[in-house]
């Protein structure tokens, strides 16, 4: 059964799938709630105090990325139209 929680904890917070489906506001929107729960987590751990799940930051920092570099598609697509 431990297998099973490890396998959880690896799933992305948001899959690309998804992402792509969300419009770019939503997209925002959602970087901005990513950013903010990063930031607290950076927090408590500099200020020495420890986290529930220390991978939950590598996560939050991936799926930052994966949102912004779709961002970054969508736009040079509708650049390329023009």
């Amino acid at each position: 059964m431990k297998k099973q929680g490890k396998l959880e904890n690896n799933m992305p917070i948001l899959r690309i799938k998804d992402i792509r489906a969300m419009s770019s506001e939503e997209r925002r929107e959602r970087i901005d709630e990513l950013r903010t729960e990063l930031t607290r987590l950076r927090t408590m751990v500099k200020a020495g105090g420890s986290i529930d799940n220390p991978s939950r930051v590598r996560e939050l920092r991936k799926t930052i990325a994966r949102i912004l570099t779709i961002e970054t598609e969508e736009r040079q697509a509708k650049e390329k139209k023009r």
